[in-house]
C-alpha cells in the first residue's frame, strides 16, 4: 500500500506536502539541536519557569475586566469610554505584536520577554494610580478618560512581546506532534492567572479596590527577575538561524488564520466587557457588589479554560479541526444562555462555557497556524496571531454601543458570528487541514524519536 503510495505521489508531486514535509524536518532538526544543548531536567525546568512567570499577566487581566466596569461608575465613565480603553490599546497591540515577535527572532525570546513584563508591570501600577487620582478627586475629571487610555497603551506598546515571544519560545523546543500541546500550556498560563486573578482581587480588595492592581505590578517584575536570572536561552535564534523573516499577515499560508482569530477573538470579547455591566443592569446587582459577582463568573470560565487546556488538550488526541470545533459549540451555548436566562446561576454556567469553548478554539487554530511556516518565522507568526487576536478588543467600543441599545443585542451579535466562523472552518481547507502534515515514515519516524521534553 505504501509502495502505491509513494509511486503516485513520485507521478504527481505536490508542492504543498513537500513544503510540510521540508517544515517536518527543519522542527525536528531544530528540537534535536534543543536536545543536545540542554538537558531534559532544564527544560522541565524552562517551561516551568515559563509557565509561572505567565500566570501573573493573565491575573491582571481578569483583575482589570472584575474591578473596572464598577469603578468606572463612580468615575463617570460610559460604557463605551470603558471599553474604549481596551480598544485603543487593542489598536496599538495589532501593530506592534507582529513587530515584537519578529525581533523575538533575532534577539531571542528572553530579552522580549522581559520587556514585556516590566512595560505590563508599568502600565497596571500607573493605570491604578490614574483611577485612584479620580476617585480622590486629585486629578481634573476631563482628564481622568485620556490618562487612563495613554496609560493602558504602554500595555499595548511595548507588553505585546511577551505572549508572541513565549510561543515562539515553546515552539523553538518542541516537535510537530507536540505543538499543541506546547501551544495549549502556554495559553494555560494565562488561564491559570484568570483563575487566580478573583482571588487575588478579593484577598487584596479588603485593603481598597485598587491594591489588586499594585500586588499584580509587583508580582510582574518579581516574574521578570526570575526569567532574567533562571530562564536559560542559550541559542538565541539569530545563533542558529541565519534567515530573515519577513511573513506578512497576507500570506496565504496564514491569511485563513488571521481572519479567523480576528473573528474568534472579537466573539470572545463580548461576554469578558459586558458581563460586568449585566449583571448590574438586568440582575440589579448594585455597583459595589457587582465586582464579585463578576469574580464568580470570570473564575468559572477560566477554570474552564484551563481545563480545556490542561486536561482535555493535553489527553484528548483528536485533531485541531475537531478540538476548534467543539470549542466552537461550547461557545455558541454561552450566547443561548444569555439570551434566554436571567438568573445569576445559569449565567455562571454559560460563563464556564465560554471559558471551556474559547480555551479550546484557540490552541487548535494557533498550533495550526504555528505548523504551516518554517522554523525561522515561529516569532513573526506568533505575533501576527497575536495582533489578530487583540483585535477583538477593538470592536469594544462597537460592543458597547450595542450594549446601550440593549443588553441583550451583543450577544445576538455573538452567537452570529460564531455560526459564521464553524462555516468558514468547514469552508477554508486551509483551516479544515490544519495542523495535518502528511509525510514520509522516515520523518514521523525521526519526529517520534525526538528526545525533547514535552511542553
Amino acid at each position: 500500500m505504501w509502495e502505491e503510495r509513494k509511486m503516485s505521489a513520485h507521478k504527481a508531486p505536490d508542492p504543498e506536502a513537500e513544503r510540510h514535509a521540508q517544515t517536518l524536518r527543519e522542527e525536528i532538526a531544530i528540537a534535536h539541536d534543543f536536545a543536545r544543548l540542554t538537558t531534559p531536567a532544564e527544560r522541565r525546568r524552562a517551561f516551568g519557569i515559563l509557565f509561572v512567570s505567565l500566570v501573573c499577566m493573565g491575573a491582571g487581566q481578569t483583575v482589570l475586566f472584575n474591578i473596572l466596569p464598577p469603578l468606572s461608575r463612580q468615575l463617570g465613565l460610559s460604557a463605551v469610554q470603558t471599553t474604549s480603553v481596551f480598544a485603543v490599546s487593542a489598536a496599538v497591540w495589532v501593530v506592534t505584536s507582529t513587530y515584537w515577535g519578529k525581533k523575538s527572532d533575532h534577539w531571542g525570546r528572553k530579552p522580549v520577554m522581559l520587556l514585556g513584563l516590566l512595560a505590563f508591570a508599568a502600565s497596571f501600577a500607573l493605570f491604578a494610580s490614574v483611577m485612584l487620582g479620580g476617585l480622590q478627586h486629585w486629578i481634573p475629571a476631563f482628564a481622568i478618560f485620556p490618562l487612563m487610555v495613554a496609560t493602558r497603551s504602554i500595555y499595548g506598546l511595548l507588553g505585546s512581546g511577551t505572549q508572541p515571544a513565549s510561543q515562539a519560545y515553546v515552539a523553538d523546543r518542541t516537535t510537530p506532534a507536540e505543538r499543541m500541546q506546547g501551544v495549549a500550556t502556554v495559553g494555560s498560563a494565562f488561564g491559570l492567572g484568570t483563575a487566580v486573578g478573583p482571588a487575588i482581587a478579593s484577598l487584596f480588595a479588603v485593603i481598597g479596590l485598587l491594591a489588586p492592581f499594585y500586588f499584580i505590578s509587583v508580582l510582574a517584575l518579581a516574574s521578570a527577575a526570575t526569567i532574567w536570572f533562571l530562564l536559560p536561552e542559550r541559542t538565541p535564534p539569530k545563533a542558529r538561524e541565519p534567515l530573515k523573516s519577513n511573513l506578512k499577515w497576507y500570506d496565504r499560508r496564514i491569511l485563513p488564520f488571521v481572519i479567523f482569530a480576528i473573528g474568534l477573538s472579537t466573539a470572545s470579547t463580548v461576554p469578558i466587557q459586558t458581563m460586568g455591566f449585566f449583571f448590574m443592569d438586568v440582575l440589579h446587582v448594585k455597583p459595589e457588589a457587582a465586582a464579585q459577582f463578576n469574580m464568580i463568573g470570570q473564575m468559572s470560565s477560566s477554570m474552564a479554560a484551563l481545563f480545556a487546556q490542561l486536561v482535555l488538550i493535553q489527553r484528548v488526541h483528536i485533531s485541531a479541526r475537531a478540538m476548534t470545533n467543539w470549542g466552537l459549540g461550547a461557545a455558541l451555548g454561552c450566547s443561548a444562555i444569555f439570551l434566554l436566562s436571567g438568573q445569576f446561576g445559569p449565567l455562571v454556567v454559560g460563563l464556564a462555557l465560554s471559558g471551556l469553548g474559547f480555551g479550546m478554539a484557540r490552541p487548535g487554530f494557533t498550533s495550526g497556524a504555528s505548523l504551516s511556516v518554517a522554523p525561522h518565522e515561529q516569532g513573526a507568526v506568533a505575533g501576527i496571531i497575536g495582533g489578530a487576536s487583540a483585535m477583538g478588543f477593538i470592536a469594544g467600543p462597537l460592543i458597547g454601543y450595542m450594549y446601550e441599545w440593549s443588553p441583550f443585542i451583543p450577544y445576538i451579535f455573538m452567537g452570529v458570528l460564531l455560526v459564521g466562523l464553524v462555516v468558514y472552518l468547514w469552508l477554508s481547507p486551509t483551516l479544515r487541514n490544519a495542523g495535518i502534515i502528511e509525510t514520509d515514515p522516515e520523518v514521523l519516524e525521526e519526529s517520534a524519536e525526538t528526545p525533547v521534553a514535552n511542553a
